[in-house]
């Protein structure tokens, strides 16, 4: 396999990277000149600098290649607009237009998120149908996957889509550091007394279904969701992160709508220009109080996906990384 991975530089890209190189496979990654490549010093990846809005070198970095694993993006709760637009839907297309260059390529695997269905109350199978929302996130990872499927539909790009669901682990930002320092900050919250399903999916899990779907043949023009299918809640994950970490689980409780109108105020002023980010968002609201474990039968079905690290182990890989 000759693969090209965006967002290598960052956390999912990162350790995709690392467990294709350590698989055998030829890899190539576009990054930035400032980005740090620390996390990829031991292996051997060939980097092509640029960046998503940078047409010539993703055209340069995915010459020759069979696969490209499209990860990077703007998945941050909070970020200005355009950020959102250049990353996830400009720079999406300019990843697919450099793919529709390359004759050796045989697969696309694109990230997109179980975002795109719009934070449903109940979590729901592929067949459902995306909703757009009024946040950037979702609006923008819907469009992004949308012009993958539009490839697909127009040119006979080779596409498979995965839908994530909460992904933790050693280098993750949202659902790791940041979940970290609040809990030691005793900021963390619960919303409904932490009982909606969270879809946690370690990492690694994450990165070998990546792997495994791009070399199988039923999975062309096909989407799938992923977690771990632990049907573990947010209480459940912060109790033995809070345990693992020695200090204590969460002790404050905020209901559903109260959370959402406390995001509501919050984001205000940030909107006005107040630099930073809320302490709370809307979208953190949705994935801490809407059940986020949607079904994986398809993946399973189709490309046998068995995730291999479960839930103690992915948190105890993770302060272990916290630690270092």
């Amino acid at each position: 396999m000759r693969a090209v991975v965006t967002g290598a530089s960052g956390f999912l890209g990162g350790r995709l990277t690392q467990m294709l190189a350590a698989q055998g496979a030829q890899v190539t990654i576009l990054a930035r000149a400032t980005s740090d490549l620390r996390h990829l010093a031991s292996f051997p990846v060939t980097v092509v600098r640029g960046d998503l809005s940078d047409s010539k070198s993703l055209i340069s970095a995915a010459q020759n290649s069979t696969h490209i694993f499209h990860c990077a993006a703007c998945s941050t709760d909070w970020a200005p607009r355009q950020t959102y637009i250049d990353a996830n839907i400009t720079g999406t297309q300019n990843v697919i237009a450099a793919a529709l260059a390359t004759p050796t390529l045989q697969r696309f695997i694109h990230v997109s998120t179980t975002d795109v269905y719009g934070y449903p109350e109940i979590p729901c199978s592929e067949d459902q149908p995306p909703v757009e929302t009024a946040l950037p996130y979702n609006q923008t990872k819907l469009r992004g996957e949308r012009a993958v499927w539009q490839a697909s539909f127009d040119h006979g790009l080779p596409v498979t889509i995965l839908r994530p669901a909460t992904i933790y682990g050693p280098r993750g930002k949202d659902f790791t550091l940041d979940m970290a320092a609040l809990l030691r900050q005793r900021l963390m919250a619960y919303v409904d007394h932490g009982s909606a399903t969270g879809g946690f999916t370690y990492v690694d899990n994450v990165a070998q279904a990546m792997i495994s779907a791009a070399t199988h043949p039923q999975t062309i023009g096909q989407a799938f969701n992923i977690s771990d299918g632990t049907n573990a809640s947010w209480k459940q994950y912060l109790t033995l992160f809070a345990q693992h970490l020695g200090t204590k689980p969460p002790w404050i409780n905020l209901s559903f709508a109260t959370a959402m109108s406390l995001a509501g105020l919050m984001e205000t002023p940030h909107r006005l220009g107040l630099p930073g980010k809320p302490l709370l968002t809307r979208h953190a609201v949705y994935l801490l109080g809407r059940n986020q474990e949607f079904p994986i039968a398809k993946a399973r079905a189709t490309f046998g996906f068995t995730p291999a690290i479960g839930l103690d182990e992915g948190l105890r890989r993770s302060v272990a990384w916290l630690r270092a």
